[in-house]
């Protein structure tokens, strides 16, 4: 017969204690060093797509390129705008990991579906985690399907 009682049951999970004051810190530096390269690097892709056609090789007569030129040029644009989306995804996920360190310092460095505590080496690796590791497979374990 089963029991009602939470006595003899699973017990509830242990809420982690909240990070240091010092991880806090050196979190929130390496999030605000993250922040500031990847701005850094958008500012590079900035130039990029602002230059002109004529600029972009040096030649200023008025003649247009030869078509395999424009075809390089193009592709090469494509690509910087891919690594730019890919560096402003990245960035909004350094912007979301900053705004829940100053949000609620106290939750900072638990996960976001199983509520145990981040080890300090995912963080260091990934400091705009959300989830542990295991949460993190299942969920894209479940996108795949």
């Amino acid at each position: 017969m089963a029991s009602t009682s939470g006595a003899s049951g699973a017990a509830a999970p242990k809420k982690p204690k909240p990070m240091s004051k010092k991880h806090l810190q050196h979190f929130e530096k390496r999030l605000l060093d993250e922040r500031k390269r990847v701005l850094k690097e958008l500012g590079k892709y900035d130039e990029v797509f602002n230059a002109t056609d004529q600029s972009s090789d040096g030649d200023l007569s008025s003649y247009s390129f030869h078509m395999a030129d424009q075809g390089t040029d193009a592709m090469e644009r494509e690509k910087a705008f891919l690594f730019a989306s890919k560096e402003g995804r990245y960035l909004w996920h350094v912007n979301q990991a900053l705004q829940r360190l100053y949000k609620n310092p106290d939750t900072f460095g638990t996960c976001m579906t199983c509520g145990n505590q981040l080890p300090f080496e995912r963080l260091e690796a990934l400091p705009h985690a959300r989830m542990c590791i295991a949460c993190k497979a299942k969920e894209e374990d479940a996108k795949r399907r």
